[in-house]
């Protein structure tokens, strides 16, 4: 098929999911990201450049992606990074903060994947970004780690459901170099990478090498690939 297929980042405004949208832009592919604050898809867009389109939808409100994303053709790869950062525990239970990130991921992800299926190559490849949460549970990180697992199971159904497409996830551990982590005191940075074997936080280049391994080795299908400095 002649031509570079397109590659769309859901969440291409974010640090991990714009480095993705960066490194497809500058190999000549058509590139769409999306965000779900006005305005802000299409300032990333114009940063990345090479002729990078920005969109704008909440994967917490699923019903509005196909429309969104009508317009969008010929998608070699689809990345879904979107996140939503959430402490809530059971005893202080918020439940509409709890609804919104069970559908941002559990129901938008999908919904994305089901809107842009008639547009996507048989040789292309669906990436979804999870988090080392659904290993590593800590106080207030119900939501969080239940949906993380629940990212990692739906990389097994969808992989048999749409082959050829080849559906994979990722799942970073602490990465110390995006603003939530950064500001972080640095003895607390510290005590983080002691508990990985390199004795290092994942960096946003780490995640992005492997996010592109993924998206690209034909041989690569149905897998849940841990980024995480080998934390023990």
């Amino acid at each position: 098929m002649a031509g570079k297929g397109t590659v769309v980042v859901v969440g291409g405004t974010s640090e991990l999911g714009k480095a993705v949208a960066v490194h497809y832009a500058q190999q000549g592919h058509p590139v769409v990201i999306t965000g779900r604050e006005p305005g802000r898809a299409q300032q990333t867009a114009a940063e990345i450049g090479n002729g990078a389109v920005g969109l704008n939808f909440d994967l917490s409100k699923p019903k509005e992606i196909a429309t969104a994303l009508k317009d969008v053709k010929d998608v070699l790869y689809l990345v879904l990074v979107s996140v939503s950062r959430d402490e809530n525990s059971i005893k202080e239970y918020d439940i509409d903060q709890a609804i919104e990130l069970v559908t941002l991921k559990l129901v938008g992800y999908p919904e994305v994947a089901h809107a842009l299926l008639p547009q996507m190559r048989p040789e292309g490849a669906i990436l979804m970004y999870g988090g080392m949460a659904k290993e590593r549970p800590y106080p207030g990180s119900t939501t969080v780690t239940s949906i993380n697992g629940g990212v990692a199971t739906l990389v097994t159904t969808m992989a048999v459901e749409l082959a050829p497409l080849r559906i994979n996830a990722i799942h970073p551990g602490v990465v110390g170099e995006t603003p939530y982590w950064a500001d972080k005191p640095p003895a607390v940075l510290e005590a983080l990478a002691s508990r990985t074997l390199t004795r290092k936080l994942v960096t946003i280049a780490d995640v992005t090498h492997a996010a592109i391994f993924l998206l690209e080795n034909q041989g690569v299908n149905g897998v849940n690939l841990h980024v995480d400095s080998g934390w023990f």
